[in-house]
């Protein structure tokens, strides 16, 4: 990343870790962290079985349930269904972008309309690439935005955040009308329920859901019992990631649009969606839970890369694709290989700890780096710079 966009990321972080601060040490936040932390490893813990369950209870409930091993099945679902389509849109979606989804679609003549607006900016930006999983243009500063914005739209619009956001929704909504398929990611899945909740402040995720058809992208990992643990997960979420106490929006779609109100008739495709369509994607999630499913607990929050040092130094370069910093680092591995995960910045990690004590579930993600650290070096797998200051000590006593 440029030097100027660290300067805008960390301007932007400073604002959200601010406002965070203010209620994430209230007894009712802590309350919900624990009551979180028992949800989501009760979840990870008996995830086949929320998985079988999950997938019966999705389809009785009248909604197509895909099970993805890896990105390339989960892609192939998406382009089964949107294939003869000019057109999809799409909302923020982590799950979507370390897939690859968008980049998968353009190279097969399918245009993806991104609805959420730091997703929008960062897509008409061709050198730009998100910067945090809920606020993905947070390394961009105002003027940049408007100028990228102005360029794409070809048309000029202010520096100013109002002129900014009427321009990209307008643009937003006259091509939405054009769209018949609607794409989403998954915030939590209830197993028991059958259902899928999302959250969202800007509305587009209704906007998008509503569409002819829905699909739904979701890692295995977001499964947990009940609608109600759900939404506990995604209120904490919320806290973490904006220092709000609930999000705008809190959707759960639990099959698709229907009415009974001609004679008890069930008829589908009233205003929302005819179709519905949930993808399960695994994409190596199985293969963590193996080495334990800890980095699995994450609910996406953020904070561990807004408090980060590396990541403020070195911003989306610490990464793997959505999943940014140590924990994208760390799950890489399962998602593709270990060199890919050495690649993502494996070794950039200071091991100073301060994502673990800023996690909301307390995932120990410099533990997980370091001992993979181990396991790659045991492999040959190593930072040339460190086996050089290795050498220079064994024969010099000095590193240098």
């Amino acid at each position: 990343m440029k030097e100027s966009e660290i300067k805008a990321m960390n301007r932007s972080f400073g604002i959200l870790n601010e406002r965070r601060i203010k209620i994430m040490d209230t007894p009712q936040t802590q309350e919900l962290q624990e009551k979180v932390i028992q949800i989501r490893e009760h979840s990870i813990s008996n995830l086949d079985e929320l998985l079988q369950k999950g997938i019966k209870t999705l389809e009785a409930n009248g909604m197509e349930v895909i099970l993805a091993e890896n990105s390339e099945e989960a892609l192939q679902a998406v382009y089964d269904i949107v294939k003869d389509e000019k057109m999809v849109a799409k909302s923020k979606s982590n799950t979507a972008g370390e897939i690859g989804l968008s980049e998968f679609l353009k190279t097969h003549d399918v245009e993806v309309l991104e609805t959420d607006l730091g997703d929008r900016i960062v897509q008409f930006d061709p050198e730009s690439r998100p910067s945090h999983p809920i606020g993905p243009a947070s390394h961009l500063r105002m003027v940049d935005i408007a100028r990228i914005v102005s360029r794409e739209l070809e048309m000029e619009v202010e520096p100013e955040p109002r002129s900014i956001l009427n321009s990209v929704k307008a643009d937003v909504l006259e091509k939405l009308g054009k769209c018949r398929v609607g794409i989403t990611g998954a915030n939590s899945v209830a197993a028991e329920d059958g259902a899928v909740v999302t959250v969202h402040n800007e509305g587009n995720i209704s906007l998008v859901s509503m569409l002819d058809t829905h699909i739904i992208l979701a890692g295995i990992d977001k499964l947990v019992e009940t609608v109600e643990e759900a939404v506990s997960v995604v209120k904490l979420e919320t806290i973490y990631a904006t220092g709000k106490r609930v999000p705008a929006y809190m959707n759960v779609v639990s099959s698709p649009s229907k009415t009974a109100d001609i004679e008890q008739i069930h008829l589908r495709g009233m205003y929302g969606p005819n179709r519905v369509v949930v993808i399960l994607i695994d994409n190596g999630r199985s293969e963590a839970l193996e080495d334990g499913g800890e980095c699995l607990l994450c609910i996406g929050c953020g904070s561990c890369v807004a408090t980060c040092p590396v990541y403020s130094v070195m911003g989306n370069e610490f990464g793997y694709r959505r999943h940014l910093g140590g924990k994208g680092v760390f799950l890489s591995q399962f998602i593709e290989d270990e060199s890919v995960c050495y690649d993502s910045g494996l070794f950039y990690c200071t091991l100073c700890g301060l994502c673990t004590v800023e996690c909301p579930l307390g995932i120990e993600t410099n533990h997980l780096m370091e001992n993979t650290r181990k396991k790659l070096v045991k492999k040959g797998i190593s930072n040339v710079k460190h086996c050089e200051i290795k050498d220079n000590i064994k024969k010099t006593g000095s590193p240098f």
